[in-house]
């Protein structure tokens, strides 16, 4: 499996996690037109912590597998 780090883009993790949309949506981060953002950005531009972010997408493809 490929690392996902804060500079993974939204649609990078979406190519690779389809199931994390629900996730993301529900997080606020903007899984269509801000694709080519990075988790960090699109996070910010959520009003969430980066690392909140990415610490919770993890746990949740951690349970997927």
């Amino acid at each position: 499996m490929v690392e996902l780090t804060l500079r993974s883009t939204v649609n990078e993790v979406l190519q690779r996690h389809p199931e994390a949309v629900k996730l993301l949506n529900e997080m606020g981060i903007d899984t269509c037109c801000g694709g080519a953002d990075s988790l960090e950005e699109a996070a910010r531009q959520a009003g969430k912590k980066p690392e909140e972010v990415l610490k919770a997408l993890l746990a949740f493809l951690g349970g997927q597998e």
